[in-house]
């Protein structure tokens, strides 16, 4: 599905260098739920964001479904994240203005969808904010702003899910509920893959990959125990 080879990416210049991601290689396969943990500065979002063509290699491949795609511009980047790849950060940029199911209907805007208001609503049902529809940001709790940039990030149904800390700005019990969400969307066959810095969100994961560094140095495949506990 998707696989990085060897990439390397490097900030500033000359003495100024600095190595954010070292050789990397990595490869998400479909159905595949994988979290991301490492200390601060070692190459987490950096990863996801190169995963998602928000950021450029300095060197290696990146590959989609069999091609490479470092070198399109960004012009054929924004299709494929418009398309393929979704994105969940820990904000929840929402424009405050418009009620939930106008945020859903954002990405709708730049496609030749049909129904557009019947799917944006189906998604809101299926995040469980139906009767949210109406109403504003403000109007809402952290968690529910949360499961509307989900559905925002599912309105184009994506086979990628690409998440940045989604759970860093709620309780324990509203970041479960979302996590239950995570869960259950990849039993439907999306593939995930999570920045944490938290062990008990990893345990939701199939696959904990570590980064230290800018260097993977470890890979560990779980048993998903951590959704269960009360």
């Amino acid at each position: 599905m998707l696989e990085i080879k060897n990439i390397s990416k490097i900030y500033g210049e000359g003495t100024a260098k600095v190595a954010a991601l070292k050789n990397v290689s990595f490869r998400v396969n479909e159905g595949d739920f994988i979290a991301i943990m490492g200390p601060s500065g070692s190459g987490k979002s950096t990863l996801l964001n190169i995963l998602g063509g928000l950021d450029r290699i300095s060197n290696g491949e990146v590959i989609l479904d069999g091609n490479r795609i470092d070198g399109l511009d960004e012009n054929a980047l924004v299709d494929i994240r418009r398309g393929k790849i979704a994105y969940v950060f820990q904000q929840y940029h929402l424009i405050p203005s418009l009620t939930a199911l106008e945020n859903v209907l954002l990405p709708l805007t730049f496609c030749g969808t049909n129904n557009k208001n019947q799917k944006a609503l189906g998604i809101l049902k299926k995040v469980g904010l139906e009767k949210r529809a109406e109403h504003r940001p403000s109007q809402l709790s952290g968690g529910e702003q949360q499961r509307v940039a989900i559905a925002r990030a599912l309105v184009n149904d994506p086979s990628l899910i690409l998440a940045d800390e989604p759970t860093g700005n709620m309780d324990r019990k509203t970041g479960r509920e979302i996590l239950a969400l995570f869960d259950q969307l990849n039993k439907e066959g999306r593939s995930i893959v999570m920045v944490t810095h938290d062990p008990e969100i990893a345990g939701y994961a199939k696959e904990v990959v570590v980064l230290q560094d800018g260097q993977i140095v470890d890979r560990i495949r779980q048993e998903r125990a951590s959704k269960n506990e009360n």
